[in-house]
């Protein structure tokens, strides 16, 4: 397909120009046609002080794609006979409660694995990795709240079922029936993975999927990080007075009991023999990591959380991107922002790591993919047509929304416009029709919707993949 990678050229003008315009430290991505490289490219460094080099076997975070392996080791669970995606929490997790107990009891796997369990963004991930914040004095500039984090920290799998379970909250609606993306579903499906399997859930990790992959630089044991050459330095920013700075911050965050959500580290190389899973029917190399049916069942569509957009098993699922399926899931945390995808129709795998949070990976990593498909890198597969709202009509959609996970969302009205108003500036938000707006968000544009309570009235925000409950206080 692609014999000219003079063509790249084009896309390399327009990553070097989001590069500088985040001030990207490094960013490495890679592409695989039928498991051959077709493209190779290297941004900025590793470490820019030391001008050290990025290599497709340079070690960085992958944040959230690390989901799709907690999946993956669902469904060998599975196969083996000791689970099933539809069963109930409880029966694994017997201690497992909320405020409504008939609820409580309808979440399955399936559920955990869909992000439709019904939690609502509540604080566990920030008291989870609440002994890295607090030793970091880079966190009070990470782009959510984490610093203000008074209660102890959560280390074990009993306290994170403990503080889930005790938390003041109402579930979302029916399980199976609202989407909101859940760090808390993916830490529930380690304990799951550990009582089910007799390991630890990094060990099964390790034992079932790295080691027969060969993925030898794929680790979650941040003590190893010592022991590789070929590592990434990580890197926070903050807006001065002077405009954005980025500035290097060595200490890598860990949640040993959410593991399962976010904290593997891995290379290009790595991540590209993993994906051969999703292409193979199975297959990574000579080894079967899951049967067809498996594979099939983790990019199905199960459930659309925005126009054209699914949640698969782990995986994101795009099932028309210019006429092919595209499944694809990125990452965010400290000092990490990471994508993949794969069109598996075409034999293409692709993945994008670098070593700031909050810039645009998908962007950068779509911009690569439609230059490879002779598309111009901004190329959309889907466009709405946007609308202006006179603004007593913009009126009811003001208000501030809160996450218990760290994230504020503010909206007002600024120069006749609704806007999403934060410290990085403001985010216009443009009309589509009912309650839903797109807008932009890490220079990436995402669909924005507000959602109403039984009586009619706005309370929650759809943003950032979840729901978000407005704050009346």
């Amino acid at each position: 397909m692609v014999n000219k990678i003079e063509k790249m050229d084009l896309f390399e003008q327009y990553a070097n120009d989001l590069i500088e315009e985040h001030l990207i430290p490094g960013v490495g991505i890679a592409f695989n046609q039928t498991n051959k490289r077709i493209y190779e490219k290297a941004f900025g460094y590793r470490n820019v002080e030391n001008l050290l080099p990025i290599n497709a076997d340079t070690v960085f975070g992958i944040a959230s794609m690390t989901k799709s392996f907690t999946c993956v080791a669902i469904m060998q669970l599975q196969e083996a006979g000791k689970l099933s995606v539809h069963d109930e929490i409880v029966k694994y997790l017997p201690e497992f409660k909320t405020k409504d107990e008939k609820k409580t009891k309808k979440i399955t796997i399936h559920h955990l694995m869909t992000h439709t369990s019904g939690l609502p963004p509540i604080a566990t991930h920030v008291y989870a990795r609440k002994r890295s914040i607090d030793q970091d004095p880079s966190a009070k500039d990470y782009g959510l709240d984490l610093v203000n984090n008074p209660e102890a920290a959560i280390d074990t799998y009993e306290e994170l079922i403990s503080y889930i379970s005790n938390q003041d909250f109402q579930l979302l609606g029916e399980p199976g029936m609202e989407f909101s993306y859940s760090n808390d579903c993916y830490g529930l499906l380690g304990i799951i993975i550990n009582r089910v399997s007799g390991q630890t859930y990094e060990d099964y990790i390790i034992e079932h999927i790295l080691q027969p992959i060969q993925m030898d630089n794929s680790f979650f044991d941040l003590s190893k990080i010592k022991e590789k050459d070929n590592v990434t330095s990580l890197y926070m920013s903050r807006h001065t007075s002077k405009g954005l700075e980025v500035y290097e911050a060595p200490l890598w965050w860990d949640a040993p009991s959410m593991r399962a959500a976010g904290y593997l580290k891995s290379t290009q190389n790595d991540i590209l023999k993993y994906l051969n899973i999703f292409l193979n029917k199975g297959m990574a190399g000579d080894k079967r990591i899951l049967q067809e049916q498996s594979v099939e069942q983790m990019i199905y569509p199960h459930v659309e959380f925005e126009k054209g957009r699914f949640y698969g098993y782990g995986l994101r699922v795009v099932p028309d991107y210019f006429g092919t399926a595209f499944i694809n899931h990125g990452g965010g945390l400290k000092g990490v922002s990471s994508f993949m995808g794969i069109l598996p129709d075409k034999g293409i795998s692709g993945v994008l790591l670098s070593s700031l949070a909050d810039v645009p990976s998908d962007k950068l990593f779509l911009g690569a993919l439609n230059v490879l498909e002779s598309r111009a890198p901004t190329a959309k597969h889907i466009q709405f047509t946007t609308k202006d709202l006179p603004l007593e009509k913009l009126q009811k959609y003001r208000g501030k929304f809160v996450s218990g996970e760290g994230m504020k969302v503010n909206v007002d009205i600024v120069d006749g416009s609704l806007a999403i108003i934060s410290n990085a500036g403001n985010n216009p938000l443009r009309f589509i029709e009912g309650n839903l707006f797109i807008g932009t968000l890490e220079d990436q544009e995402n669909l924005i919707e507000f959602l109403k309570d039984d009586n009619g009235e706005i309370n929650r925000i759809f943003y950032s993949s979840r729901q978000i409950f407005k704050s009346y206080a």
